[in-house]
This record gives C-alpha cells, sequence and structure tokens, in this order.
C-alpha cells in the first residue's frame, strides 16, 4: 500500500468551501431577520448561534474520540488528498481490507471529515464575527464625539477569538499526525473549551452593550471563591481529558472504592508523565495498568473537591438576584456531572455517558464563563462610601 502523506493541502480550499456552506444558511437567516436591529443585537445572536455551534463541535469531537475515529482520515485536512471519504473511498477500502477494526473504515471517515466540517464552519462564522464587529466599531467611532466611551463594541474579544480559533486548528492537525499523542489531543480538548469561553465572553460583552446595563455586583469573597471555583474546573477538566486520552476510565469499575481499596497500587510517575506516546510506557514497555488506576483516580478524588466547591458556589450566588438563574445551571449541571462520571464507571463508559460527560463540562465552563463577566467585584471607593453614609445615617 502507498504510503499517505500527513499534510496535504490540496482540498484545503474545498474544505474551506463546505465550512462556508455550513456557516451560510444561519449566517444569512440571522442577519436578514434582525435587519431592522443594532448592530450589537445581531453581533450577539450571531454569536450565540457560533457558541452553539461550537458546542455541538466539541460534543462531536468527543464523539470522534470515543468512536475510535480520531484517525479516520490519516492525513490533514483533506481525506486522502480529498475534501470527502467519497473522494477516498478506495483508499479507504483498501485500508479497511488490510485492518477491519482498524482506525480507518468508512464510517469512521465521515465522523472525522463531520467534524472537520463543522470545524471550518465555525473558524468562518468567527472571522465573520471578526470582520463585522470592527466594521461597526469604526462606525460607532465616526458617529461619537468621544471615541473612547465605555459602551463602545469591543474588537479585541473577536479578534483574540479569531487568533485561538486558528490556534486550535494546529492542535486538531498535530491530533492526526501526532497519532493521538495524549498530551496534544487533551490540549485539543481544553482548546475547544477556551474557545467555548471566548464566545461566552464576547456574547456578554455585546449584551451589556444593547442593554447598557453593568454587570452585577459581587463582594470580594465571593468573587475570590468564584475565580478559585472557575480555576479548580479547569484543573479538573485537565485531568478528565488526561483520563479519556489514555483510556484509563475502566481502570476503576467500583464505586467509591477502586480495585476494592481505597488506596490502589498506583504508579503516578508512569501515570503522570506528560509527554509520551498513546499506550507508551517507561524504556519503551507499554504505560502500566498501576499507571492507569493513578490517572483515574486522581481524577475521581478530584471530583469530590470539585463538587462540594461548585454546590457551595451555586448556594452563595443564589442569594443575588440577578445571578440567581446562571447559579441554579451551575448547581444542576454539578450534579449532571456526578451522575454521567459515574455512569462511566459503573455501567462500564458507555458511549452516551461518556459524550454527556464532556457535553457537562463544556457547559459549566459556559455557565461559569457567563457568571464571571456578568459580574464583578465591589470597588474599595464604592465601599467606603456605603460605609461613610451608614456612619452618617447612624
Amino acid at each position: 500500500m502507498d504510503t499517505q502523506d500527513l499534510y496535504n493541502l490540496g482540498p484545503a480550499l474545498r474544505l474551506m468551501v463546505m465550512g462556508l456552506a455550513v456557516a451560510l444558511g444561519p449566517l444569512a437567516w440571522i442577519w436578514v431577520r434582525n435587519k431592522n436591529a443594532p448592530i450589537a443585537r445581531r453581533l450577539r445572536l450571531l454569536t450565540l448561534f457560533t457558541l452553539f455551534l461550537t458546542f455541538d463541535l466539541v460534543i462531536f469531537g468527543a464523539f470522534t474520540r470515543l468512536t475510535d475515529s480520531g484517525l479516520g482520515c490519516p492525513d490533514w485536512p483533506g481525506c486522502y488528498g480529498s475534501a470527502s471519504p467519497v473522494g477516498a473511498q478506495l483508499h479507504i477500502e483498501a485500508a479497511q481490507t488490510a485492518m477491519p477494526t482498524g482506525p480507518v473504515t468508512h464510517s469512521k471517515a465521515w465522523i472525522e471529515m463531520i467534524h472537520r466540517y463543522l470545524a471550518t464552519g465555525v473558524g468562518v462564522l468567527i472571522m465573520t464575527l471578526t470582520l463585522v464587529t470592527w466594521m461597526a466599531r469604526r462606525e460607532e467611532q465616526r458617529n461619537l464625539h468621544d471615541p473612547n466611551r465605555s459602551h463602545l463594541l469591543s474588537i479585541w474579544w473577536p479578534v483574540l477569538t479569531l487568533v485561538w480559533v486558528c490556534l486550535q486548528g494546529a492542535f486538531g492537525a498535530l491530533t492526526v499526525t501526532m497519532k493521538l499523542f495524549p498530551a496534544i489531543v487533551t490540549m485539543h480538548l481544553l482548546g475547544g473549551l477556551i474557545l467555548l469561553a471566548l464566545l461566552r465572553a464576547q456574547s456578554v460583552s455585546y449584551a451589556q452593550v444593547q442593554e447598557q446595563t453593568l454587570p452585577a455586583v459581587l463582594s470580594k469573597g465571593n468573587r475570590q471563591f468564584l475565580m478559585a471555583a472557575f480555576a479548580l474546573l479547569w484543573l479538573q477538566i485537565a485531568l478528565g481529558g488526561w483520563v479519556s486520552t489514555n483510556y484509563a476510565v475502566l481502570a476503576c469499575t467500583d464505586f467509591p472504592s477502586c480495585q476494592n481499596s481505597f488506596w490502589p497500587v498506583m504508579d503516578f510517575k508512569q501515570g503522570f508523565t506528560l509527554w509520551r506516546e498513546l499506550g507508551a510506557g517507561h524504556e519503551g514497555g507499554y504505560i502500566t495498568f498501576q499507571a492507569l488506576t493513578a490517572i483515574h483516580y486522581v481524577h475521581r478524588l478530584a471530583a469530590y473537591a470539585v463538587f462540594v466547591v461548585l454546590m457551595l458556589l451555586a448556594f452563595r450566588l443564589q442569594r443575588i438576584p440577578a445571578l440567581r438563574q446562571q447559579a441554579r445551571w451551575l448547581a444542576g449541571l454539578t450534579l449532571l456531572q456526578i451522575i454521567t462520571g459515574l455512569s462511566n464507571v459503573v455501567l462500564g463508559w458507555p458511549l452516551f455517558a461518556a459524550v454527556a460527560h464532556t457535553g457537562g463540562a463544556a457547559a459549566l465552563v459556559v455557565v461559569l464563563t457567563g457568571i464571571i463577566f456578568s459580574s464583578r467585584k465591589i470597588p474599595v471607593s464604592s465601599r467606603i462610601s456605603k460605609l461613610n453614609a451608614s456612619r452618617l445615617s447612624a
């Protein structure tokens, strides 16, 4: 069989056309339906749709990984130099005949390419958002006497999002060309969630411009607790990605113990050696079961802490009227994560529960990002003014 180049940019233009086809319909519908609306509203709706499509992309990326379809097309950005598996049919048949249960099959090739079409569509939408926001800001500046007024549209969020989606595309290419290297696959997952966070921050920014509203006010303690919970969530997601990309979910199949022990035999050094090939251990051997156990159990122990912190955060935030609904979403999604995580363990890693677990993590990132950018800490001057006013009234 002929060797296949890892990079083949021949189908790149056709792939971009397919991505444009994915994005063009919703883009036109949003713009025409809201043609008389303020530009901030149209940009907000477009950002929310891009956020929705990116969320779907993250979910489908998990489905691609969990069905072992990540190498369904072993080159990038196309499939055996073609823009779709149809043009690569002979190559796929040859690979499937040589290895019927291998990484390349017709179904896996389609799953992988659909994921790439969705990714390209997201990229087109983000480029559109950046261009339109830039044009709208220039128009605002021409129509205002003071170009530095705070309610102007910010160009920095869409620019940062555009830069990040380009980096995410590079990680997608490395995922294929480096043969599912665990560190790269984990960073690709984290990159997708960072993209969700950027889009959510952008949508909140547009909403504040459209509605001319200010963020909800949090006490210093609540704000610090919120930021600490957000950081802890990202750590837990990274640990979960490391579990998934190393296929360590089934290292512990009982709960609450693991292998009938509350401290099973674990190899932390090998388990958390980050830069190595999939399944590789020390000195060219395979990764040990004790290393997989360490990967799984650290994620499980961290989950207990994350659950307590997020539920406590939800309880504290629900007392703030402007954030009450988001606090309820936070509590519900945290409970969902526990349920899907346990289902993965006790039910033997069913596909639905595994995909839902990734979706829950993505939703938590969206909700917490929304809370962060919809709120702010009480300024010191405001607290002093309130204290002085209370003393005067007394």
